[in-house]
Order: structure tokens, then sequence, then C-alpha cells
């Protein structure tokens, strides 16, 4: 069953790159056949069939494998990239390592992007701090074209099939995701393989030269290296391509160099895209904007000196001095476009490094505080749709908007004893909105870990997945507890003649003080993981239990007195305290879910 989960996993998320990577291939192909026409050189040109099915095929296969691959890293590593990321300072080096770093395991600078998008979104980092990341990000995408420059294709069934037999038999999860990455690295330079065998024909098709000759331009290279890969929303499987099409010797240095120029500018207008449709704070949109600006400021300035970087790239890379003509070409220019894509990306960020704030600012100019809609009641600030690529961010997501849930009930709460002292209805209106707030926050979360859950989860993750689920509904049960049935009894006691006396106040806040500091200890220990804070709960009960037993006995001995407004005090007293016995109970629940088992199954 797991296996299936994982195949149908992997089939919803190719679904909607396929279909852009149709479109692309479709477009290709008309292109091709309208030129070849005008050409009047339809006859005697490659069977295009054959040639765009090998092209589509491995091209799929090669996406697949990158999906794959990015998948069984992301689960392997998912712990280590949340404490990475934790250990984010201002430091624009450390936070250019970092970005550099989380893109090489997601293999795709464009989430890296868009989960700082979803960091600055919850507050977790500042636009400043995001700058650095941003840029290190795309020395990090640059891994992926360097493993594609080695000609593995006639070896790539081997690793296709390990990684099978270790997804598939494998018992413990970490083999499994291991497996997800070999099988995946399989698949791309299988796919690789396949595009570059489907485009033989194609080295002595005039027409197709003569248009890539025409890419030898560089702004006709960047254009169409942008523009297929905002379609297909993957810079790899642009400069992935250029490569497959160098190892046939039908592209030359300079066209691969514009293609992989392009696609950075896709790649960064794709991330911008998302970014504005997905983020919900300003400072977002501002990131992606810096995004944008870094790689379509940093092809600018390349574009005069493109030149300069070919004979750096051909200075670097390794020659075969022994072969000559499109054999010499198909041997070196691969590695040369890796090497000149990674010789961008790498001297880019160090010559933008020292002007991180310069970007921010202007970021800042470009996209302007958004207007506050007054209309709405509340928004989740931390649950980003791009965190779902990482399972442990968007479950560190929904922790964090747990905490800011509990924040407003412990809100609710501290405003209790106010409005029975003060009997104060403009208050009671207040804590019932907040609580209409926390419910549209239930609602908000509950929803994103359902989407969460149509993604694959280690056994942790569903462990903790489970935790939150309960977490999140006695949350919501409480706020309940406090805007309902406790601003009930508010109410109530607005026309009641009777007061209690100095001791039962006393000891009624006892009461209430130890469930206030159970709520409060129990948002801690869910939103930051805390087992201490957890513990700290779970032995209040006895205490708890002691001062609501003393109180009973004290109402019941003075049960005597016969004024029907003293027994109708004793009743919302008696419910008062039950009341908070049962926030107490739901914050224990909650806190359940932070200890380990067999402490939750002692208490």
């Amino acid at each position: 069953m797991q296996s299936l989960e994982t195949t149908h996993h992997a089939a919803r998320n190719l679904r909607a790159p396929l279909l852009r990577m149709l479109l692309a291939v479709v477009t290709l192909a008309a292109a091709f056949y309208v030129y070849a026409a005008d050409s009047g050189e339809v006859i005697n040109s490659p069977d295009w069939l054959q040639l765009f099915l090998g092209l589509f095929g491995g091209l799929a296969l090669f996406l697949a494998g990158l999906q794959s691959l990015s998948e069984g890293m992301t689960k392997a590593a998912g712990e280590t990239l949340k404490l990475v990321l934790a250990k984010l300072t201002t430091n624009r080096f450390k936070g250019a390592m970092t970005g550099a770093f989380i893109t090489g395991v997601l293999n795709s600078s464009t989430v890296t992007t868009l989960l700082v998008v979803g960091f600055i979104s919850g507050g977790l980092m500042t636009l400043g701090q995001s700058v650095g990341v941003i840029m290190g990000a795309n020395i990090g995408s640059t891994v992926t074209a360097q493993l594609l420059a080695f000609d593995l294709a006639a070896y790539s069934l081997g690793p296709v099939a390990l990684g099978f037999f270790m997804l598939f038999t494998a018992k413990r999860e970490k083999i499994k995701y291991y497996g997800m990455m070999i099988m995946g690295i399989g698949l791309v330079f299988y796919g690789m393989g396949l595009m570059s065998d489907a485009m033989t024909p194609l080295r002595s098709y005039e027409p197709f030269l003569e248009i890539l000759k025409s890419l030898e331009n560089p702004l006709a290279g960047i254009l169409a290296g942008a523009i297929f890969t905002a379609i297909v929303q993957s810079s790899a499987a642009t400069v992935g391509i250029a490569i497959a099409m160098a190892s046939e010797g039908l592209l030359a240095l300079p066209a691969g160099i514009a293609l992989a120029l392009g696609a950075n500018i896709g790649t960064a207008i794709t991330t911008a895209l998302m970014g504005i449709l997905s983020a919900k704070s300003t400072d977002a949109v501002r990131a992606s904007a810096v995004h944008v600006m870094f790689n379509v400021l940093g092809t600018m300035i390349w574009l005069p000196f493109i030149w300069f970087l070919v004979d750096m790239a051909i200075w670097i890379s390794p020659s075969s001095p022994e072969l000559s003509g499109m054999a010499q070409a198909a041997e070196e220019v691969p590695r040369q476009i890796a090497n000149a894509n990674t010789l961008f990306n790498v001297i880019n960020t160090f010559l933008f490094l020292g002007f991180t704030g310069w970007f921010a600012k202007m970021a800042e100019r470009l996209v302007p505080e958004r207007k506050v809609d007054e209309s709405v009641i509340v928004e989740p600030e931390f649950l980003d749709k791009a965190a779902l690529v990482a399972p442990t961010m968007a479950l560190q997501a929904v922790r964090l908007e747990l905490g800011r849930a509990g924040a407003i009930t412990l809100s609710m709460l501290h405003d209790v004893i106010p409005v029975l002292r003060e009997r104060n209805t403009v208050l009671i209106e207040s804590i019932a909105y907040r609580n209409d707030q926390v419910d549209i926050l239930e609602t908000a979360i509950l929803k994103y870990m359902g989407k969460l859950r149509e993604g694959k989860l280690t056994e942790q993750e569903s462990l903790e997945f489970q935790g939150l689920m309960t977490a999140t509904d006695n949350l919501q049960s409480m706020a309940d507890v406090i805007g309902n049935e406790i601003m009930s009894l508010a109410r109530k006691s607005i026309n009641l003649n009777s007061e209690s006396g100095k001791k039962t106040k006393k000891m009624l806040l006892q009461v209430y003080t130890l469930a206030a500091v159970s709520v409060e200890q129990a948002v801690q220990a869910v939103r930051d993981n805390d087992q201490q804070a957890a513990e700290a709960v779970l032995i209040m009960k006895d205490d708890l239990r002691i001062q609501s037993e003393q109180l009973l006995a004290r109402k019941a001995d003075r049960l005597t007195v016969a004024d029907p407004d003293y027994l109708n005090l004793v009743r919302l007293e008696m419910s008062f305290v039950d009341q908070m016995r049962r926030i107490y109970s739901l914050a224990r629940r909650m806190s359940k879910v932070v200890v380990p088992a067999v402490i939750a199954q002692q208490d």
C-alpha cells in the first residue's frame, strides 16, 4: 500500500509539469514544421513523430527523475533542512551558503525561493536575510547542471533497477528514500540519453541547424531559454536539453550559455508569479521581486561579456584535442555549458552579495506596502503553500499558526476575570470576536494539513501530523469553552445581586490561574515542540483537582443559605470551576502530543 501511495503521489505531482511540457514540445514541433515548410524542405525531413516521441518521452522521464530525486532527498534530509534554516542569521554569507545548500538538496532554486517567501510571510525571516539566501540558491541550482554534463546514459538503467528494488522492498523508510534518490538519478540520465538519441537525425537537418545557429545571438538564446523555462517551470530541464543537444554536437557553446542564462530569468519569473499568487505579506512579494532583479540584472551585466564567459568556460573545462569537428564539440561543450552556468551564478552571487541592502530597498520601492483589508476578520500568516514541498517545513508552519491561534485563545482567557469583575458586556463581545478568529484559523489549518496529507509523509512526520491534528481540535474546543460556555456564565452573573466572598474569590482565582498557566504552557509546548513545557502541564493535574475539591467542599458547607440569588451564584461558581477543569483537560490533551508516548500513558 505504501508503494502504491508513493506511485500515485508521484503521478499527481507530475501531471501539471507534463501538461506544460506537452505544450512546449507541441509548440516547438509546430515552429520547426512551419520553418521547414517556409524553407521548402519538408521533404527528406526527419521522422517528426519518432523524434518528438523520443524527445517528449525522454523529457518526461527526465522530469520524473528530478521529482523522485528531489522528493527522496527532501524526505531523507527533512530535519537537516529545518536545522539549517533555524540557524539563519543576518550574516549575508551564511545566508548565501544556506541557500546554496537547500537548493542543492531540493534541486530547485524556485522551490528554495518559494520557501523563503513562505518564511517571510510567517515572520520567520526578514527581507534582508532572504536576499542572501536567494542569491545562494542560484549557486545550488548549478549542481544539477554539473551532474547532467556527465555522459552516464549508458549506465543509467543500473541505478533505476537498484533504486526501484530499494524503494519497493526495503522496510526502513530511510532506505526507501535513498532508493527514490538513486532511481531518480538513473531516470534523469536515462531521459537525457533518450533526448540525445532522438535528436541525432537533426545533425543533418539544415532548418534546425539554422535555428540553433540563430540562438548564438545572445538575446535570441536568452529569450528562448526564458520562455521554455517559464513553460516547463524547470531551469534544469532547459539546461538538460541544452546539454543533450550539445552532446550530439548540435549546439555551440555561445548558444548553450545563452539558453542557460535565459533559464535563470525564466525560473525567476516563475517564482515571482507563484510568490505573488501565494504570498500573504508584502515582504514575501518583495522577496520574489529580489529574485527577478538579481537574475535579470546579472544576465544583463554579462550580456556584453558573454564571449569572455565563453573563454573562461573553455579555459577551466577539459579538452579533447584528439577529436575534431562535431565529435570534439559533442565531447567538450556539455561540460563547458555546465561550467559556464556555474561561473555565471557564483560570480554574480559574490558580485552582488555586498549589495543585499540595495536589493532590499529597491524591492521596497517597487512593491509598496499593501493596504489591510479591514473587512477580513483574520487570515493565516504562516500557512504558505510553498512550504508543502518540504513536509517538515509545512509541519513547522502549522506549529507556528497553532501558536498564533493559541495566543488569541490565551488572550480570551486572560480577559475572563476582568469580564466577571466588571461585568463588561463590550469585553464579552470582544471575546466572542476572537473566538471567531480562532475558528477561522482552525479551518485554515485543517485545510492546509489536508493538502499536506495528499503527499507522502515519513513515519515520524505522520506521527507529528496526527499530534498537530489533535492539538488543533483541542485548541478550537478550548476557545469555544471560553467564548461560549464561560461567556454564557458571565452574562448570567450580570443580573445577580449576590457576590462571592473574599475567600471564595481567592480560591476561584487559584483554580483559574492553574488553568491559565496550563494553557500558556500547552501552547508553548505545541508551538516550540517543548517537551519540558508539556510535562509541566501534566503535573498540574493533582493541584487543580485539590483546589477544585476544596472549593466544592466550602460551597457544600454553605448551601444552607436560603437566598435564591446566593444559590444561583453557587451554581455559577461551580459551573465556572467545571469549565476551568475542562480547559485544563484540553490543555493536557494538547500537551500529550509533545511528550513521549510512555509519559503520556502514565498520566
